[in-house]
């Protein structure tokens, strides 16, 4: 079986314009979800999936700059631009990972993917309902359901968060999901705002000495400094490469 993980972004965002641009440790932001996607196992390759509009040229050559095969589509039909990169790349299995995960664990993601691999789904995450917390979202699918998805959808939001087609259908997908062992799914870590920004800038201040950090290592830091969590309100520093 080949699989393949679809990583979709872009530079559009209403709340934190630029986002997957911003830095985070001296690296995009985007480069930490690519580079943390491709240590998940098992797996055969990655596809960075982004609009085909000028202003995403940039991710483009972040994407570039990983080693990852970039394929552009469609803005807001993600659904399209999402099935377009998995037919591109001939996967049997694809992995949705999004540009907003910069704390990306591979280990979360693998374990998703060998939940799929035991072969009586067509669908695994671990976001029905999410245990972990926000920004540590996985989804696993056959390309047979992306497929019936991409040409069955009409729906907006169906067409938007790529997904929904197949999980809102259980009478016709076989549909699983992966629990953590601690609830922390109220535990916001994912990139959409300022102050989310500020959130993950400082926790890779603390654990970026050894990049591969997971989830465990930010548990710790957080048990131990729980006013990481708390809001803030900084100014976006310098955050485009």
């Amino acid at each position: 079986m080949r699989i393949v993980a679809v990583v979709q972004a872009r530079m559009g965002s209403a709340r934190l314009p630029g986002k997957m641009l911003a830095d985070i440790g001296g690296r995009p932001a985007l480069a930490h979800v690519l580079t943390r996607a491709a240590a998940i196992t098992p797996l055969d390759d990655v596809i960075l999936a982004i609009p085909e509009s000028p202003e995403d040229d940039r991710l483009e050559r972040v994407g570039e700059g990983c080693g990852v095969r970039v394929i552009r589509g469609d803005r807001d039909d993600v659904l399209s631009r999402f099935w377009t990169a998995a037919a591109a790349s001939g996967a049997d299995a694809v992995i949705r990972v999004t540009g907003d995960c910069p704390l990306l664990d591979p280990a979360i993601a693998s374990l998703v993917v060998r939940r799929f691999l035991e072969g009586d789904v067509d669908y695994v995450s671990n976001t029905q309902p999410p245990t972990f917390p926000d920004g540590y979202d996985t989804e696993v699918m056959s390309v047979q359901s992306l497929e019936s998805a991409w040409r069955e959808a009409v729906d907006r939001f169906e067409r938007e968060h790529v997904t929904p087609f197949i999980w809102r259908r259980r009478n016709r997908f076989r549909v699983a999901n992966v629990v953590a062992g601690i609830d922390r799914s109220l535990v916001r870590l994912t990139l959409d705002t300022a102050d989310d920004l500020e959130r993950i800038r400082r926790i890779w201040g603390r654990l970026g000495a050894h990049p591969t950090f997971g989830l465990d290592e930010v548990v710790s830091l957080l048990d131990a400094d729980p006013a990481l969590l708390a809001d803030v309100s900084i100014p976006i520093r310098a955050a485009v490469h």
